[in-house]
């Protein structure tokens, strides 16, 4: 048996966990997930029916993870230390993957759906203020570093960075350059370009069945 069985659907946040396993190397079992007919086994771990689920099969027990943010960081705690932050980039790491978990996605969702708060006084309440400004943070974040934590790729690029890629890819974040340049050097790296190829094979697969 693998180290861990990776409930999934392709056309889902469940390509942000793949990517993080094969940027931890781990060895994994994939579990296709169909959105219409969740099988039990899978429900009995994850009630609300969510992909990506991971599962880790270590030290005689099975340890659920759920949620993207989750799974990345949690998988790079238990099989790649090395894409943990040093301890002068730890405020950065969990002070943008945090960001990039909770206001940023917020914030995409909000303005995909065509929900605002006009209200200045209101806006605190939604927790990213507003989509201008959450962008801007973004941007302002971005701005002068290779990666999240500086010049050095850590775990958490895979989930801000997926946020970035799929914003730009799909018209939720606006072309600026700094995420232009930031999902470029993400593309690049080979643990995404293989899990990239086995979610858009799938996808074509399923498409084309």
């Amino acid at each position: 048996m693998a180290d861990y069985t990776f409930y999934t659907n392709p056309m889902s946040r469940g390509q942000i966990a793949r990517w993080a396993l094969h940027e931890a190397g781990a060895e994994y079992e994939t579990e296709f997930v169909d959105w219409g007919d969740k099988p039990d086994a899978f429900l009995s771990i994850n009630p609300m029916g969510k992909v990506p689920t991971l599962v880790h099969h270590h030290g005689g027990h099975d340890h659920v993870v759920t949620e993207a943010a989750a799974i990345c960081h949690y998988l790079a705690e238990a099989s790649a230390p090395a894409l943990l932050p040093d301890d002068h980039e730890r405020a950065d790491y969990f002070r943008y993957f945090f960001f990039g978990a909770g206001p940023l996605e917020q914030a995409i969702v909000a303005q995909s759906m065509g929900w605002s708060v006009d209200d200045p006084q209101k806006q605190g309440m939604v927790g990213f203020g507003s989509y201008d400004r959450t962008v801007d943070a973004l941007e302002a974040m971005l701005t002068g570093r290779d990666y999240v934590c500086g010049a050095r790729f850590t775990m958490a690029d895979v989930y801000v960075g997926s946020q970035v890629d799929w914003g730009i890819a799909f018209g939720t974040l606006p072309e600026r350059d700094v995420f232009t340049a930031y999902a470029e050097r993400l593309r690049a790296r080979d643990a995404y370009k293989a899990a990239k190829k086995i979610d858009t094979d799938l996808i074509a697969e399923a498409q084309n069945g």
